[in-house]
């Protein structure tokens, strides 16, 4: 092979790993998820982003929009650091509320030095669409190990504002209250919990990203596990007012921390950042990170979290459903099991296969050999408690989008992860006979 045409061939790959619906940027970084809004009758998504792929370069709210959660517009950033300014090294995580027709944006201002990112405000007068100058909010901490990420709702006539914490023996979420989102008093600690291991997940010595939804009644909490000595670990929900039995939130390998939407069109949502799952020193491209698809959450009969796609994912489908099995697809498709148990392989070549296995109970993904780049990662995932026949929906919906995999169970599980097959497209698809296929376009 000639180097032009080996040239030729690593661009063609990275065309083909480009998720084509899933909010990424055309260049630059990408990375949380913030403050999901509905403005009329779109809904806009900030997100963490730098224009380039330099972890030194401070942190901007990208800006994306919609119509109908699948079909996305970016914009320019909606929020800049401001030079000298309590955000002078990065605008970090948050989320946004309406007020009296207003968006206004609450998050963490980083500046380099300071342990710990201050709690900022800033308000939009232009529907969301920029953000003016950012002041503080509430006092920086003592003796924490993090500090950051507010979250703020409206709950029986005031306001609150969840903040993720850590301290040298546990993790917690302070709760501040607040009658016009000007004047915050602390409330007390809204949960807290010492690290060790729940369900087989690590809870984490702090909780970034802290979410909190009403389901049923209850207040459920949505955290970032986080510690200093391994990063970031996984997202987990729990129940605030009852025993913390922290569970996880999607049961695949690359998603991490989740923005909610308390309120919209389809009732809460969830979207999430999907991490890279290779190596950075297999970083070749000029962009990296992506958002989920946003999930509709509700609770399982045991307390956790479950997720379906929002019902407008259909619209991306390209014609009648065809026969899975034998199938040639293209980089976007989405595939529709009725029942398991079955089998679905997504063969790029012959030395590179993605392996979804349905048994009785549960789901397992197998990309240990979905890519010849030794930079990709490779392991196996599973999650129980699978599939509910009694549901109207398929036991497993599966979305291909480039290098992005998504899917959703018939119970409520999801899994997240990413993939890099080095053969770009025609693939062929093996599946149950029952099993259905549509390519997916915007």
């Amino acid at each position: 092979m000639t180097q032009t045409q080996s040239a030729s061939r690593s661009a063609g790959a990275a065309a083909h790993l480009r998720p084509a619906f899933h909010i990424r940027p055309p260049r630059g970084y990408l990375n949380d998820p913030n403050g999901p809004i509905e403005v009329g009758d779109d809904v806009h998504l900030y997100f963490q982003s730098r224009p380039m792929l330099d972890m030194h370069v401070p942190v901007e709210w990208g800006h994306a929009t919609s119509s109908d959660y699948v079909r996305w517009t970016l914009h320019r950033p909606a929020m800049a650091p401001q030079p000298g300014g309590p955000d002078t090294d990065g605008c970090w995580s948050g989320n946004t509320v309406l007020d009296d027709g207003r968006v206004r944006a609450f998050y963490s201002g980083n500046v380099e030095g300071h342990p710990y990112q201050s709690v900022l405000t800033a308000v939009s007068d232009d529907g969301g669409m920029t953000f003016g100058p950012a002041r503080q909010v509430v006092p920086d901490p003592e003796q924490a190990i993090m500090f950051r990420d507010p979250f703020v709702w409206r709950e029986n006539g005031g306001w609150w504002m969840a903040v993720g914490t850590g301290y040298v023996d546990r993790a917690g979420i302070a709760l501040y209250r607040s009658p016009d989102l000007e004047h915050w008093t602390y409330d007390g600690p809204l949960a807290e919990l010492p690290r060790g291991i729940a369900a087989g997940e690590d809870t984490g010595a702090a909780w970034e990203c802290p979410q909190v939804l009403t389901l049923d009644g209850r207040r459920i909490a949505v955290v970032a596990s986080w510690s200093p000595e391994g990063g970031a670990a996984e997202v987990l929900s729990f129940d605030v007012d009852g025993r913390l039995n922290p569970q996880r939130v999607d049961h695949g390998s690359n998603f991490y921390a989740a923005s909610a939407l308390r309120d919209s069109r389809f009732g809460p949502l969830l979207f999430g950042w999907l991490t890279e799952g290779r190596d950075p020193s297999g970083w070749t491209d000029d962009w990296a990170g992506v958002i989920s698809l946003p999930r509709v959450v509700e609770l399982g009969v045991d307390g956790s979290l479950r997720s379906t796609p929002v019902p407008t994912m259909d619209t991306l489908r390209v014609g009648p459903g065809s026969p899975a099995d034998g199938a040639s697809t293209g980089a976007q498709c989405e595939i529709a099991v009725p029942h398991g148990p079955g089998r679905v392989v997504i063969h790029f070549s012959d030395e590179e296969r993605l392996v979804i296995e349905l048994d009785a109970d549960s789901l397992t993904i197998d990309r240990t050999a979905a890519s010849l780049d030794r930079h990709a990662h490779g392991v196996r995932m599973e999650v129980g408690d699978a599939f509910d026949p009694s549901a109207d929906r398929p036991a497993a919906r599966i979305f291909l989008d480039g290098s992005v995999l998504e899917i959703f169970t018939s119970a409520g599980r999801v899994l997240s992860t990413r993939i890099y097959p080095t053969s770009p497209p025609t693939w062929h698809i093996e599946a149950p006979a029952e099993a259905q296929y549509w390519p997916l376009a915007q």
